[in-house]
This record gives C-alpha cells, sequence and structure tokens, in this order.
C-alpha cells in the first residue's frame, strides 16, 4: 500500500520530509480527521499517472476500495470547509525557506492561467482568451501571483476570475457556490488583492513583473507604486510615452480671475508619441545585443535599447507631471518592428542586462504551472463548484511546493521516488475513460 513508507520505522529521508510537511499542512486544514485524506490527496498528486481526477487517484491509492476512497477525497477537495488560503500560506512558506537558501526573492510575477473546459456548468468557464491554447475559447481563467529568484519559483496567490455574467447571474452563482462576497472584479483588481495578502503576511518585497494584460493599464502601475513596488511591466506598442527629456506644459499662468489654472497642456507641438512610433526612431546605435538565460534550445538573445520617458496617459487631467522611468524595448533581428515593450520603475542606474532579464523571468512561471498541469493535474479536476476548484488548486500548489524545496536541495535526483501506487486490478477503467 501506498501508506508503508510513512509506517516503516526505516523511511528514506525525503519520506520524512514529506510527513513533517503534512504536519504542518494538517493544521492547515482543520479538524484531525482532514489528516488521512489530506495525505491521501497530495499522495495522489505527487505519484504518477496521466488522470489526477479523484477517482483515478483512489484507484490508484486504494484499489481494493476504490468507491469508498473516492467518496473520501471528494468530500474532503468539494465539501470540506477548510481554508485553500491556509493551505497556500503554509505551502509558500515551506517552499519560500528552502528558496531563500539560494537566493532572496528577486520579483513576483503576476500571471493568470487557462483551463480549457468543455460544457458551460463549471464555475467561471467563458469563451475567453485561453493562454495554453493561444486563442479564445471556453476556459476557466485563474490571476496568479508566484515568487521568483534566480534558482526556484512558487506560486503563492491563486484566485478564480469570474467573468460579469457569472458574477451577475444568481441561479449560476448559486450551483456552482459562489460566495457572497465575491463580486465582479478585473483580473487586476484580482492581483492586487491578492499582492495585498501577501504584503499584510510579511512576505519579502520585490519588483512585480507582469504581461501587458496587467501591465497596460496605468491604473495598475500606479498601485504597485502606491503600495511601494517597483516593477517592470509589459505595455501595449500603442501606448503613450514623452520622448526623453520632455514632459507636458505646466498649466497656465494664473491671470487673476477665476480658480488659477491647475491641469498640464499640450500643444501641437508638444505632445507625447506611441511606444512603437518612440522605439522606431531610435538610431542603430542604441541597439544592444543582450543573452539573458540558457533556453532547451541555446541560449536566448535578442536586441534591446532602454532609455528613460514619462508615461503620458491622460496626464492633461493631473497637474503634475509623473516621475520618469525605463521604457524597455526587443527588437529581434530579423523582424519588421520591434515585439516587446515594458515600462520599469527599477533604479535608474540598473544594468540592461539585469533589467532583461528581471522582464524576461516570467519565464520560469510558465514552467510552474506546465508542470502544475502536466505532471500535477491542476487542470484535472471535474467537479463544478467554487470551493472544489480552489481546493484542488491549493492542493496542487502544495504538492509543487514540496516538489520545489526537494529541488532546492542539492542533490535532488528523484523527489517523490518513496511514494509507490498500489497495483491496479486488470479490469479497472475510471469513469469517462475510452474504451480499450
Amino acid at each position: 500500500m501506498w501508506q508503508t513508507w510513512f509506517m516503516s520505522r526505516h523511511q528514506p529521508p525525503e519520506a520524512k520530509r514529506f510527513e513533517a510537511y503534512l504536519e504542518r499542512m494538517s493544521v492547515a486544514v482543520g479538524h484531525a480527521d482532514r489528516r488521512e485524506p489530506l495525505r491521501a490527496y497530495l499522495s495522489g498528486l505527487l505519484l504518477p499517472g496521466e488522470r489526477k481526477s479523484v477517482e483515478p487517484m483512489a484507484a490508484k491509492l486504494d484499489p481494493l476500495h476504490v468507491q469508498a476512497r473516492h467518496q473520501s477525497l471528494h468530500h474532503f477537495v468539494a465539501q470540506a470547509p477548510w481554508s485553500e488560503q491556509e493551505v497556500l500560506r503554509v505551502a509558500r512558506d515551506y517552499a519560500l525557506s528552502a528558496l531563500e537558501r539560494h537566493a532572496p526573492v528577486a520579483a513576483w510575477v503576476v500571471d493568470d492561467t487557462g483551463i480549457p473546459k468543455k460544457g458551460s456548468h463549471s464555475v467561471g468557464v467563458a469563451h475567453q482568451y485561453c493562454g495554453v491554447l493561444g486563442k479564445s475559447s471556453n476556459c476557466q481563467v485563474a490571476v496568479t501571483v508566484s515568487l521568483v529568484n534566480a534558482v526556484l519559483s512558487v506560486p503563492s496567490g491563486f484566485r478564480l476570475y469570474l467573468p460579469k455574467e457569472w458574477a451577475e447571474d444568481p441561479s449560476r452563482r448559486r450551483a456552482a457556490g459562489v460566495p457572497p462576497d465575491v463580486e465582479f472584479q478585473t483580473k487586476g483588481t484580482i492581483a492586487l488583492a491578492e499582492i495585498d495578502e501577501l504584503l499584510a503576511e510579511e512576505v519579502p518585497m520585490a519588483p512585480v513583473v507582469a504581461d501587458a494584460g496587467y501591465g497596460a493599464s496605468t491604473a495598475f502601475r500606479e498601485a504597485l507604486t502606491e503600495r511601494g513596488f517597483s516593477y517592470v511591466v509589459g505595455i501595449l506598442p500603442d501606448t503613450s510615452l514623452w520622448a526623453p527629456g520632455e514632459e507636458p506644459l505646466p498649466p497656465r499662468p494664473w491671470k487673476g480671475q477665476g480658480r488659477p489654472p491647475k491641469l498640464l497642456r499640450r500643444t501641437a507641438e508638444r505632445r507625447p508619441v506611441l511606444a512603437r512610433e518612440l522605439a522606431q526612431r531610435l538610431p542603430r546605435t542604441a541597439w544592444k545585443t543582450v543573452r539573458w538565460r540558457e533556453g532547451t534550445k541555446g541560449t536566448m538573445v535578442s536586441r534591446f535599447a532602454a532609455m528613460r520617458v514619462r508615461a503620458a496617459h491622460r496626464d492633461y487631467e493631473r497637474s503634475g507631471s509623473r516621475e520618469p522611468e525605463w521604457f524597455l524595448v526587443q527588437w529581434p533581428v530579423g523582424e519588421k518592428e520591434p515585439t516587446r515593450y515594458w515600462l520599469s520603475t527599477v533604479p535608474e542606474d540598473v544594468a540592461l542586462e539585469d533589467l532583461v532579464r528581471l522582464a524576461k523571468i516570467r519565464w520560469r512561471i510558465e514552467r510552474d504551472f506546465q508542470e502544475l498541469k502536466d505532471e500535477l493535474g491542476l487542470d484535472h479536476y471535474e467537479g463544478r463548484g467554487w470551493r472544489g476548484f480552489h481546493h484542488h488548486a491549493a492542493l496542487c500548489i502544495a504538492a509543487y511546493a514540496f516538489l520545489t524545496a526537494e529541488r532546492a536541495r542539492l542533490s535532488p535526483p528523484a523527489p517523490v521516488a518513496f511514494l509507490h501506487p498500489a497495483r491496479l486490478p486488470k479490469d479497472f477503467r475510471p469513469r469517462g475513460a475510452t474504451a480499450p
């Protein structure tokens, strides 16, 4: 049976660490009678297997009592009233202690991940952009915040984006068990709420990194600044910027009558330009070749330019100019125009190579969620409710956090080699499986 290692007096070190991790997790899920299904669920996620939905995991864990094990796991993930936020907190702190032994947290990365779905009853499912498919499709989308350094990363915030058609439909909300206090929020607002939760728990601050889905919002960037963060965020090519050394005109001089003018001005001669146009004006000498990491196909290398600019969005409604910040552009050799644009408030003396590496650190998050889906079954949950969706995701991230901590050790050959699935009956087939 899969529990054998835990009852053995001769546990390998990784099994003892897993047992200690379970002890921490058991506090997060509350009642003592949840400890066994917690152990079973995490073990099922970590064991090899193509499907990590409840029934296939039950079969791997206890093939002689699949139905009973299935009921136990299903109740634990879909109905038991434990806090997924507490589980995420324990997972984060466990992984972070190992991560920081190698290097401090280098960035908080904001992103979202799509989970393709069929049908229309799973909570939050809608026809929307799905990053994993690279197009709009029927899917669920979760907003995430991850802590990253040069070696490792760990997801630390995870919440479903509830589209407006769901948020404003009482019958769908009721059927999926959406909590009454959950209202429609933009993805940026959800991300800021997750950031606030991490701040409240005194997680070490670091620059926030995000793609243009978040960075294109002036309100999002300003909210990060208000919270004391620097950032490196993607923007759209039609973002309006003041060229280096330029800014809007001050308010008109007061003529002694009426209220003194307070708003900044533009004229036909003094106007901002689009990010794309500003980048295309740069001389050839402004572009530098930067190598930022080793990829599976060799060294990642491209051309970049950076300059100090001021964001111009609706600044004619402001009384003072925005502070200068970095405008970073990527223009690969062979492309007709630049392909990526960022704004950044990291210090003015940053080296171009360091700025590029920070902007590109999001690749770790893409790897995290690919592994969370491919290996740990983040997108395998078959329930339809709000609670089950978030519980399953929190447990997947908890399993991943254990793997992350094991990888932080200098020689992690097989982090979960101590877990062994029970032998399945020859005729076992989970529900929904295709005929042999």
